[in-house]
């Protein structure tokens, strides 16, 4: 492996998977976010509005579909299309693994607010199985869970007949990655999301536990399905300026979007990613195999986007990136069926060598956060 820089601004590291970075040392995800103050967001907007008139149903019947979390992202494109645009989204959620109550308050509170729900839960038996094989084979426990939330929605597109689809960010381009097309940003790619999101096809999961019979919601929907639909796939985030904070920001002031009573496991913050427990043990992952974890991935978006000085930054990462997930061990340890010693021995399995360095019995990491 290279010697791994820091981004000059964000303070990721050229560990993560994709970025690139430029001979100032800034990555690609900065430069991106720096070249959108040259967009006309007012031609952006209208733009969109042309997309939702060409679609909004005047019948009652569903216009669009809304891949929803009921986190603070999803929750806000799918208020706004609601009650700023007139649409009437169908928000579709693929369960999370483990779901937490603060995920299903926030999802019931926007559902209150007057908007339709289709909720899939997959056969818990296979999801626990993949969970547990992934962690131990990638260090990821969500694989599967990943292509259920990229494959649902076009699913139900196809079974509901609506034509127009709204992902949330394009995460290639909003937080440095591998653009493989000139509009991915704007329009959804599957090449792009199996590639780079996913990773992989659901036919290569079948085993002795797994049939192909298993994995129907998982596995995305024939291309010629999807043609013959005319089903349209766009990124909010193409039209309208993608934060984070501001997102969390609208949530809170529209509705009864519910904070976490304290810091989440891992990073400074109390209002993102919180819908799934196992999600603090999926960051801290991301720490062993690549050097950062959910502090620093936190911090880099505020900075990015001028609302978190690059020295507070630091101080948080240092401060919190890399502890260890106990918060709701005992839960994902159980739904995991392993115990402390495997998941121990499952980290160090995918510990990178090129990053960690044993000296007198103590772990090192082979780049700093300056």
């Amino acid at each position: 492996m290279e010697t791994i820089k820091v981004c000059k601004n964000c303070l990721m590291p050229s560990s993560r998977p994709r970025v690139v970075f430029n001979k100032e040392g800034i990555c690609n995800a900065c430069i991106y976010i720096e070249n959108k103050k040259k967009i006309d967001w007012k031609l952006r907007e209208k733009e969109f509005l042309e997309i939702c008139n060409q679609n909004r149903s005047n019948d009652g019947s569903y216009d669009c579909i809304v891949p929803w979390s009921g986190g603070k992202d999803s929750s806000s494109i799918a208020h706004k299309l609601k009650f700023k645009y007139n649409m009437n989204p169908l928000l579709v959620t693929f369960s999370p693994l483990i779901p937490s109550e603060i995920g299903k308050y926030n999802r019931n509170s926007l559902i209150n607010c007057g908007l339709d729900n289709y909720f899939f839960s997959p056969n818990g038996n296979i999801s626990q199985y993949l969970a547990n094989r992934f962690l131990i084979e990638r260090g990821n426990p969500k694989i599967h869970w990943d292509a259920g939330v990229n494959a649902l929605p076009v699913h139900v597109a196809i079974e509901k007949n609506i034509k127009l689809i709204f992902f949330a960010e394009h995460g290639e381009s909003e937080y440095g990655g591998n653009v493989l097309k000139e509009n991915s940003d704007k329009i959804r790619d599957l090449d792009e999301v199996l590639e780079n999101q996913i990773g992989d096809v659901p036919e290569n999961w079948i085993d002795n536990n797994v049939s192909i019979n298993d994995l129907n919601m998982y596995r995305y929907p024939d291309v010629e399905k999807i043609s013959k639909k005319d089903i349209k796939a766009y990124y909010f985030s193409y039209f309208f300026k993608w934060d984070i904070f501001e997102n969390f920001k609208y949530c809170k002031e529209n509705f009864d979007f519910k904070l976490n009573d304290t810091r989440i496991s891992g990073t400074f913050q109390n209002y993102d990613s919180m819908d799934d427990h196992i999600d603090h043990l999926y960051y801290y992952m991301q720490y062993i195999k690549f050097g950062f974890g959910r502090c620093l991935r936190d911090v880099s978006r505020l900075v990015q986007n001028k609302h978190l000085s690059r020295e507070d930054a630091i101080n948080y990462v240092e401060k919190y990136d890399g502890e260890f997930p106990n918060d709701n061990l005992d839960q994902v340890l159980n739904y995991l069926k392993i115990d402390l010693i495997k998941l121990n021995e499952i980290i160090e399995l995918h510990r990178n060598k090129e990053i960690w360095s044993m000296d007198n019995n103590k772990i090192n990491k082979s780049f700093k956060i300056d």
